[in-house]
């Protein structure tokens, strides 16, 4: 009885991932077809077959995609930036709409990957104090003001909080104190949203 128990487990382990991810697309197809489908196929009255009804929703989600990346590529022109521009600003110039939008698009731009390059180096910083190590992100390697009344060589890093990264401490740290890391920023970026779950393979020296 034992061996079988640990067989099924082990199963299930094996299968969770897949079917979460299976269940997060199901989702996901649901939420965006309930939303989308009756501007895109406005014509076509919802199927008495649950599979139809499925099919209309991934098409539906497929549109939406397309739709998402073609506005990307568009908003790269001059002319598309303009439009950009001026939809930003009938946004903001609602109340109270304004103040969520301009909260989101700092968010997405400092987490986003056209803001990636912000974050160069996964670091390891005594804090919040000394024998207690933090992970972080070295964001600057170059400071004005904070280098010239300190007196020495700091390195700004970008300590965030677990499990949402979006929040944390900016810390300017001597550079003889900040300990480079091999793994990538995601990588960086995975273990603090796990909590510490995730650990990426350490990596052979250099």
């Amino acid at each position: 009885m034992a061996m079988v128990r640990d067989a099924f487990i082990s199963g299930v382990l094996l299968l969770t991932p897949l079917m979460v991810t299976v269940w997060a697309f199901y989702k996901v197809i649901l939420m965006v077809g309930g939303t989308f489908r009756p501007l895109i196929f406005f014509t076509a009255p919802r199927a008495p077959s649950a599979l139809i009804n499925l099919g209309l929703d991934v098409a539906t989600t497929l549109i939406v995609i397309i739709g998402i990346t073609l506005l990307g590529y568009i908003s790269r022109d001059v002319f598309g930036r303009f439009f950009v521009r001026v939809a930003e600003r009938f946004v903001l110039s609602i109340p109270g709409v304004g103040a969520v939008y301009i909260s989101v698009k700092q968010i997405v731009d400092t987490f986003g990957s056209s803001s990636r390059n912000q974050f160069s180096k996964v670091v390891l910083v005594e804090f919040p104090r000394k024998g207690c190590w933090a992970m972080g992100f070295l964001t600057n390697r170059t400071q004005g003001e904070p280098q010239r009344h300190t007196g020495r060589e700091v390195l700004t890093v970008f300590v965030p909080t677990t499990p949402n990264p979006t929040g944390g401490y900016v810390l300017f740290v001597p550079i003889e104190e900040v300990i480079e890391l091999e793994m990538s920023i995601g990588e960086g970026m995975k273990m603090i949203i796990s909590g510490g779950a995730f650990v990426p393979p350490g990596h052979p020296p250099v």
